[in-house]
């Protein structure tokens, strides 16, 4: 497989292709890179790494879903999937407790499921160029939230507690459909 890239814990970097033959010791992988690799679907090499998988790159594919043993990665501190053909956010993404940065921007997404707000770690969310409408409610309990980009966007309104997200310090709403703001 060509387009793997992982980085392991001695931090070697490259095109690799997993091998469990090495001294019979499990190899510690923390960042795999897929990106532009014309994929369908995740790879189901990722799910090897469930225990260690810290950062996942699948930017620039065809990736029309999230299959749901994605989100037995506990680890996973960095989701990165702009540029697929998600039409959703599966309500699995509450599984990812310890994830701090999601891009799902350029994608097809038209709603955040309520439960995103069980991903209290997020501090960077970037969905531009996505169909979404509106924010669930759930959405003004990311309360470590620091950046939000939600430009070319079809946003209508935000939510009424929007003002409780204190400690963000970016927020892109370029090119939406905002009428008014929420009082803060």
């Amino acid at each position: 497989m060509p387009c793997l890239e992982m980085t392991t814990k001695r931090k070697i970097i490259g095109r690799l292709v997993p091998c469990r033959c090495f001294r019979g010791e499990e190899e510690i992988v923390s960042v795999l890179d897929y990106s532009h690799c014309g994929l369908q679907q995740v790879p189901k090499e990722v799910f090897n790494f469930e225990r260690t998988l810290e950062e996942l790159y699948l930017d620039a594919n065809q990736i029309e879903e999230l299959p749901k043993q994605l989100f037995n990665c506990q680890a996973l501190r960095k989701l990165s999937i702009p540029d697929n053909d998600l039409s959703s956010l599966p309500t699995t993404i509450a599984s990812l407790v310890n994830l701090r940065e999601l891009d799902i921007s350029k994608n097809g997404i038209q709603d955040f499921p309520e439960n995103i707000k069980c991903c209290k770690c997020l501090t960077i969310i970037e969905a531009s160029v996505n169909p979404v409408s509106k924010l669930p409610d759930g959405f003004t309990q990311l309360l470590n939230l620091t950046q939000l980009y939600l430009n070319d966007a079809f946003l209508e309104f935000l939510p009424a507690n929007f003002g409780r997200l204190v400690k963000l310090r970016i927020l892109e709403l370029r090119e939406n459909h905002l009428k008014t703001l929420p009082n803060i």
